[in-house]
């Protein structure tokens, strides 16, 4: 998952970061789809430019590459943190049922 932050931030763009920040600004439920266990791994796209022009300046290496951050998190773990990044919130972190095609694991392979 690509992360972008600062002010040209779109807060409805359905990202995990976004929606959750966005419900404990507003005091509403957290919303978490399934049991939260299964994970997501964020890079800023920043670093997905910075990597994409080390690719293209290599005088030796054609791919192909996988590039992203190897890091997982939970689903949980990051609507734990948006309520814990909004003091004051009412939001309660709530779960709903998964959808049937919402893949568990989303990690580059970097080997």
């Amino acid at each position: 998952t690509l992360f972008r932050s600062g002010p040209r931030m779109c807060f409805n763009d359905g990202r995990i970061i976004s929606n959750f920040l966005v419900q404990a600004l507003r005091g509403d439920d957290i919303t978490v789809y399934g049991t939260g266990e299964y994970t997501r791994s964020f890079q800023f796209y920043e670093d997905l430019i910075e990597g994409f022009w080390r690719l293209v300046m290599h005088p030796t290496e054609t791919g192909p590459v996988n590039l992203g951050n190897p890091e997982e998190y939970s689903v949980l773990e990051m609507a734990e943190k948006a309520r814990e990044l909004v003091p004051g919130t009412k939001s309660k972190i709530v779960f709903l049922e998964a959808a049937s095609d919402d893949p568990k694991q989303r990690r580059p392979d970097n080997t």
